[in-house]
């Protein structure tokens, strides 16, 4: 018996995806409904024209409703984009009770001091994320029943430009549909590729996408770090269009069908023919030169997500490796390239754990729409929870967000 339908939307840069999931009682997510379209008026994940994006998404959702047999009034929203930002704080309290014995005040206490972030007024919180309590500067999984006289939370706190946020959710309903919940497409992306052994051993998730790569890390079981570069599979194209003078579409293609995040001596005299297209001369390009244009700009890329990583004092947590998802993992050679940028081994990224009549959504390209459904999910299961401790203590170890 299914709890209710979900529906997940992504609008990409590349493309507009929508899900339906029937959810079990059980948790487990059945995807009944698919629609995709190519996006057109969205940019870096933000939009450009308001129109186009609306006729994109409009058609995703008359697609999803029709393989799905439902009608779609309210959706789970995917954010992308840089303009995402995430910041770490903590918060600290006395314990209270006489025998300095953590109790369930002390934990909800802490929390809302922690969450209690100071923004200023453009950004909007999307996720407050509990990572570690310490009691009295130790360590601890859950604090409830230890004895001292301070107790700590940190939390890392995902937000995002109230605007951009404002504008999609209005491009929604302005084709008649609710916003239930808006998430950061970089940890919907982690729910459905990663597993729980992965997030307790370490893990780096990549998703590559059109416009933006995002990115969040577990270690020992929690997310460590995570944020949105306004780089992806689009700027790509761009330089290789730029260095070849040609055509973008045929750039594209060309990025599709003979690219390579590594280079190869093997085809260093092997050349490409490209035919005149749009007033540009016919001409051949160099498969090494090609190879070298793309390994140069990906190169970049994994190397700014090293350097955050770096940052947070966490590469030597990532025992279980990289993952890599999103469309832009489909690039020859860019695992090869990812594991010799992070030192560690890397994997492509699927969803997994659901199931459906067509497996259509077992690719990369989907992986953060079909998290999202997870955690819609997660969200409505947490809200028919009679005690807000359980929620909260059930957040803490899958490292789902609450809403602040």
């Amino acid at each position: 018996m299914a709890v209710s339908p979900v529906v997940a939307v992504e609008i990409g840069t590349s493309k507009v995806v929508a899900l339906v999931g029937d959810v079990r009682e059980d948790g487990h997510i059945v995807i009944v409904g698919i629609g995709e379209q190519p996006s057109s008026g969205i940019r870096k994940g933000e939009v450009t024209d308001v129109n186009h994006a609306e006729a994109c998404v409009r058609a995703a959702l008359g697609a999803a409703e029709e393989t799905g047999q439902v009608t779609i009034h309210q959706v789970y929203l995917a954010l992308s984009g840089g303009h995402i930002e995430a910041t770490a704080n903590r918060g600290s309290i006395p314990v209270h009770s006489a025998n300095r014995v953590v109790t369930e005040d002390d934990v909800a206490e802490v929390t809302e001091l922690a969450r209690a972030v100071n923004l200023p007024a453009e950004r909007k919180i999307l996720h407050s994320i509990g990572q570690i309590f310490h009691v009295d500067g130790e360590r601890v999984g859950n604090p409830l029943g230890f004895e001292g006289a301070q107790l700590a939370l940190d939390m890392l706190i995902l937000h995002a430009k109230n605007t951009h946020v404002r504008t999609f959710v209005r491009l929604l309903r302005n084709i008649q549909q609710d916003v239930a919940d808006v998430a950061f497409s970089g940890l919907c992306s982690a729910l459905a590729v990663v597993t729980p052994e992965q997030k307790e051993g370490g893990v780096l998730v990549i998703d590559l996408g059109g416009g933006t790569t995002t990115y969040v890390a577990y270690a020992a079981g929690t997310l460590a770090a995570a944020g949105a570069l306004g780089l992806g599979g689009d700027h790509v194209t761009n330089d290789i269009a730029q260095a070849f003078n040609i055509p973008r579409s045929q750039a594209e293609r060309l990025k599709k069908e003979a690219g390579s995040a590594m280079t190869d001596d093997a085809a260093r005299t092997t050349r490409v023919s490209l035919p005149p297209e749009l007033g540009y001369p016919g001409r051949t390009v160099s498969m090494t030169a090609l190879h070298t244009v793309i390994h140069l700009r990906l190169g970049e890329l994994l190397n700014l997500v090293l350097r955050d990583i770096d940052r947070h004092g966490i590469r030597h947590q990532i025992s279980a490796g990289v993952i890599l998802t999103g469309g832009g993992a489909r690039m020859k050679g860019i695992r090869t390239l990812a594991e010799r940028t992070f030192g560690v081994p890397c994997a492509l990224g699927i969803p997994i754990g659901f199931t459906g009549q067509s497996q259509s959504y077992e690719n990369p390209e989907f992986s953060t729409a079909a998290g999202l459904l997870r955690y819609a999910a997660r969200n409505a299961a947490s809200q028919r929870r009679a005690s807000p401790l359980k929620g909260l203590t059930d957040m803490l170890k899958s490292a789902v967000g609450r809403k602040s």
